[in-house]
């Protein structure tokens, strides 16, 4: 049956979350004078960072954290494997984090021609884990809002993907059917096969040729190839 839906995910598929984040963590300890704090580089800085905010983004997505505990504890951690035990300072530079970060606007190549070229053939849509209010500037700054009918974050719908009801409640949302829909993301688990347990078919957008066992339908490296795709 032929496709008449496409559900994205946002972060790490359209939105370099990677650059973006780097871009606005090295400003911001700059801005706050870190390395006069006792901070040996921003890279080993922003290294620590990714560990923790992945572990705390893993609890987060288990129901074992809300998104209060997620934003305040990340940067406390860092800070404190510096022995910097600050937490006025902790919390001034999560809340500079999220107000700059979403405003960035590195995307993914072909990001905008892959997207226009569907837009003429599909209804997009977003499945995202992020925050409601966060997801909806990036979209606005990157002017990727243009393109998208139905946006579903996990903060709004209070499910989080893998979970099959997010799947199922952006089908609603957008009037789709799980037969003529795909879903295209970067995390394997995430995005693949929890939109699979949907009946949603998934596509693996892995750009850093990342090593997998699972037998996937679809596999891309690089946007672009979506137009020859669908």
């Amino acid at each position: 049956m032929k496709y008449k839906h496409i559900f994205f995910d946002l972060d790490r598929t359209l939105w370099d979350f990677e650059k973006n984040s780097h871009t606005i963590l090295l400003q911001l300890i700059s801005h706050f004078n870190l390395t006069d704090k006792g901070v040996d580089t921003p890279e080993s800085f922003i290294k620590k960072y990714k560990i923790h905010n992945a572990k705390l983004w893993d609890l987060y997505r288990e129901d074992k954290i809300n998104k209060k505990e997620l934003r305040s504890k990340r940067f406390l951690m860092v800070l404190a494997e510096y022995g910097i035990e600050d937490k006025d300072l902790a919390e001034q530079f999560g809340l500079a984090y999220i107000k700059q970060s979403p405003l960035q606007t590195n995307l993914f190549p072909f990001s905008h021609e892959v997207l226009s070229y569907l837009k003429n053939r599909y209804t997009l849509h977003i499945i995202t884990n992020g925050f409601e209010e966060v997801q909806h500037i990036k979209l606005a700054a990157a002017d990727l809002k243009q393109y998208f009918d139905v946006v579903v974050t996990s903060d709004k719908a209070g499910i989080k993907k893998p979970n099959a009801k997010i799947f199922e409640f952006a089908l609603e949302q957008a009037n789709a059917r799980a037969e003529q829909s795909i879903m295209i993301g970067d995390d394997l688990e995430v995005d693949v096969l929890g939109a699979q347990k949907a009946g949603i078919q998934g596509v693996y957008f892995n750009p850093h040729k990342q090593e997998h066992k699972e037998e996937v339908v679809h596999e891309i490296f690089c946007l672009s190839e979506l137009m020859a795709l669908l």
